[in-house]
């Protein structure tokens, strides 16, 4: 259930077509300068599926992708209205990041204190705190080392480059040198 989620956070995407404030459309699948936004602040990365999913292939190669995973996790957690669900996903959570046989663990202090009885009774703020501490980590650790990285840096140039293509009349040049030869 939780992958599940995480995958949809993660293949979002903006419409194809996108309508700029003059009334035109310009194609493309993401907004223009998405990496200004994510350089700004952590939480408007977070706010970014594409953001998200570049953070993530990021983690990955840091090995330490369940930090965002768990990230969201919660915050898909916090949205959860139906009881039932709540205990599955609370439970989900903790054996997936906090429990000390997780498959992907994450470093917080104070999961000692979490064990499964706190899962019987969910909260939409149980995790809170954790997931605070995580954010902290991301934010003062792994976000400064993405901005810096080639992974972000090549996204940044090719969105400069999709937004200042070439003037009008180097593309007139280049295409009477296709049709002349």
């Amino acid at each position: 259930m939780f992958n599940r989620a995480v995958s949809r956070l993660s293949r979002k995407r903006p419409p194809s077509d996108i309508h700029d404030s003059d009334g035109s459309s310009s194609s493309g699948h993401q907004h223009p300068k998405s990496t200004a936004k994510w350089a700004a602040s952590l939480e408007n990365l977070l706010e970014d599926p594409e953001g998200v999913k570049r953070f993530r292939e990021f983690l990955k190669k840091e090995f330490s992708e369940e930090n965002v995973l768990f990230w969201l996790a919660c915050e898909e957690f916090k949205k959860t209205q139906d009881k039932k669900q709540m205990q599955e996903k609370a439970k989900e959570i903790y054996m997936t990041f906090l429990s000390s046989k997780a498959s992907s663990q994450v470093n917080v202090e104070g999961q000692s204190r979490l064990n499964e009885k706190i899962l019987e009774e969910p909260h939409p703020l149980m995790f809170q705190k954790l997931q605070d501490q995580i954010f902290n980590l991301m934010k003062y650790d792994s976000y400064s080392r993405f901005l810096k990285s080639d992974l972000f840096l090549k996204h940044k140039r090719t969105e400069e480059e999709e937004e200042d293509p070439p003037d009008a009349q180097t593309a007139a040049k280049r295409a009477s040198r296709i049709y002349n030869t």
